[in-house]
């Protein structure tokens, strides 16, 4: 999820049609409307007279022939003033001709007719009172919406549900372990309860300001991206009353078809992620119909020359851009890299094959290109198919690409070998010339622009420590324990970037530079926006190893947030990390509820609550089930295609 220095949003991301009651604030506007309405009907009667009689007369073009077969002969037509042949002819009918002004006096009796009956609807409506007009102008809209949410919500292809396992349960044996993790229940009862008191319907909550919050990923609309990001979070945590809550606000409420550009990558991963999520846990059908909604609505952003997607969409218009800021206008790796879990999921659920094929053409055309020093670039123009600036980076802008190679073959049930072999490629690549060891001893991940290494650490990179331990499995050449203590080495050195801070909670970058190492230096880089990267790679490695220290390093870090983050109105990002009086930055994102509480949620439960084998978590920390395709076009196995 990748976000630049100007878009310090969420996790690894770079950053109404109105159809109610017409109001009527006096009577003068009321007459006006009234006068319009009437000159509208009258106009409407005109207007089907004009095209009646345009398209309904028969068009003698139409009998213009030559057919000695047939009894019509046309005769030129002299013009007797000149004495010369008029290039028109007439036409002399035959024995058809009664027939034919049998059905022109047929035609014009209709027009006639119609004519008639739409100047006595006009006169009609001028002897109805106002109040009669705004009733029938209100039921006619009525009339439009009910169509629109039938269509909107016609039922889905019925799909055969994978097997699901470690829904709910988790339940820990030990009675220290419960408490925090009941402890980690009622911080998401406060971020929630608030929310929902405060923002509810908005994207985001201001917690000290009490009020809605939102940014440009999300577009202009009021989307609830909180509701939707925090459902199976809900759902996991056993607040069903709380789900039923968002479920019912979805129902209601949440609109696709506004005028409003938004982030392809950042709804796909938060709004899809979440609603698919949420659906196979709940097996709510409304949750699948409104996924596939949004998808639709994604689609025209591919419309580029090389089918790599534009960074944004208009979900009205379909006109799709990209980021000012992005090199040369390029697309962003770890946005187009970060659709494939989604869409294979849609084309499961809907049998539409067209998600598969966007996602399958990117990695076509990905395996095609040259890749410096066998990496890729962060930049890719979608117009060219050519590398923007060369900067590579396991942080912002790169970091969720990878990731989602190494989930694509584990969602596959490990048939994806394609996948796979990518993601082998890349780490490979990453290890020899990204990971390098500071002189305190700290394993990081650096960052190559231009051919230099810069040896700066983002935050968003700490969640490769978790990759690596999930990919370990499966690695080239026996070396699985190698990237399980790799994995632990990283986690190893964000934790430090913690525990050097006045707060003991991780700047968004920092720095390996000479007699300074995993700190901050920079002003701009010393805030904390309640990001869970480092929370989720402690999670991975306590599932493969069961080492306390992942507990305890969470536990330490849970404290921190409820210490130094939480106030009155829910939780709020801090603006420096170094400062012992923290300084509040009023937001509470959405991925802290969707990301950040659930992974130190699991952290303290049992390997039976969503384990790995069985669900594959989207970038978000949404699980989506593992599909098991052997049997299906949709396997990455070029045998089974």
């Amino acid at each position: 999820m990748t976000t630049p220095a100007l878009l310090p949003l969420s996790g690894r991301r770079i950053p109404p049609l109105n159809l109610g009651p017409p109001s009527f604030p006096h009577h003068r506007a009321t007459l006006r409307l009234s006068e319009k309405f009437i000159l509208l009907l009258i106009l409407s009667a005109f207007v089907t007279l004009c095209f009646g009689a345009f398209f309904f007369l028969p068009d003698s073009s139409k009998h213009k022939r030559f057919d000695l077969g047939l009894e019509d002969v046309l005769i030129p037509h002299v013009d007797a003033g000149k004495g010369a042949k008029n290039p028109g002819v007439f036409l002399i009918h035959g024995p058809d001709e009664h027939r034919h002004r049998e059905e022109e006096e047929r035609l014009r009796n209709k027009i006639r007719a119609d004519h008639e009956k739409a100047l006595e609807e006009a006169k009609e409506k001028l002897r109805k009172s106002r109040e009669e007009i705004r009733a029938e102008i209100q039921t006619e809209k009525n009339k439009v919406v009910q169509e629109m949410k039938t269509k909107e919500n016609k039922p889905l292809p019925p799909v055969p549900i994978p097997n699901l396992i470690g829904i709910n349960g988790g339940d820990p044996e030990d009675d220290d372990v419960r408490k925090k993790r009941e402890k980690i229940k009622e911080m998401m009862k406060h971020a929630w309860d608030n929310y929902r008191t405060y923002g509810w319907g908005h994207n985001e909550l201001r917690p000290i300001a009490r009020k809605g919050h939102s940014t440009n990923i999300f577009g202009s609309s009021q989307m609830g991206a909180t509701i939707v990001d925090a459902l199976d979070t809900l759902f996991i945590m056993g607040l069903h009353d709380e789900f039923v809550d968002g479920q019912r606000w979805i129902e209601d409420n949440l609109d696709f078809s506004v005028n409003s550009e938004v982030s392809v990558f950042e709804v796909n991963i938060r709004f899809i992620g979440g609603l698919l999520a949420a659906y196979y846990l709940s097996g709510e059908e409304i949750f699948k119909i409104k996924a596939v909604q949004l998808a639709e609505k994604l689609l025209p952003a591919f419309n580029t020359p090389t089918g790599i997607p534009w960074a944004m969409v208009n979900l009205k218009s379909g006109v799709g851009r990209n980021w000012g800021w992005a090199s040369a206008g390029s697309s962003i790796l770890a946005e187009f890299g970060t659709l494939h879990m989604e869409f294979v999921h849609l084309s499961y659920l809907t049998g539409d094959m067209v998600y598969y094929r966007k996602v399958m053409h990117i990695r076509k055309l990905l395996q095609k290109m040259d890749r410096p020093n066998g990496l890729y670039p962060n930049y890719l123009n979608p117009r060219t198919g050519r590398w923007g600036q060369y900067h590579t980076s396991v942080g912002g802008l790169g970091d969720s690409f990878y990731e989602y190679l190494l989930k694509a073959w584990l969602m596959s049930d490990k048939t994806d070998h394609e996948a796979r072999k990518m993601y082998d490629d890349a780490v490979e690549a990453i290890e020899k010339h990204l990971i390098k060891k500071s002189r305190g001893g700290l394993i990081f991940i650096g960052e190559w622009k231009n051919g230099h290494l810069e040896k700066k650490m983002g935050h968003l990179a700490c969640f490769a420590g978790g990759m690596f331990a999930l990919g370990a499995d499966g690695s080239n050449k026996d070396k699985a324990g190698h990237y399980l203590e790799l994995g632990a080495e990283i986690a190893r050195t964000c934790h430090e970037s913690y525990d050097r801070t006045a707060l003991k909670l991780g700047p968004e970058s920092f720095k390996f530079d000479g007699a300074v190492e995993a700190v901050a230096v920079r002003q701009a880089e010393k805030y904390y926006i309640l990001r869970p990267e480092v929370i989720e790679t402690y999670w991975y490695l306590w599932r493969f190893t069961h080492d306390p220290r992942y507990r305890q390093w969470g536990w330490e870090a849970a404290l921190a947030i409820e210490k130094y983050c939480r106030v009155s109105g829910g939780f709020s990002g801090v603006k420096d990390v170094y400062a012992p009086t923290p300084a509040h930055d009023d937001v509470q994102q959405s991925f802290f509820l969707a990301e950040t509480l659930k992974y130190l949620y699991l952290l303290f439960s049992g390997d039976d609550l969503l384990p790995l084998d069985h669900w594959v978590f989207n970038t978000e920390a949404h699980p989506l089930p593992v599909l098991h395709l052997a049997n299906t076009t949709l396997s990455g196995n070029p045998a089974v295609r």
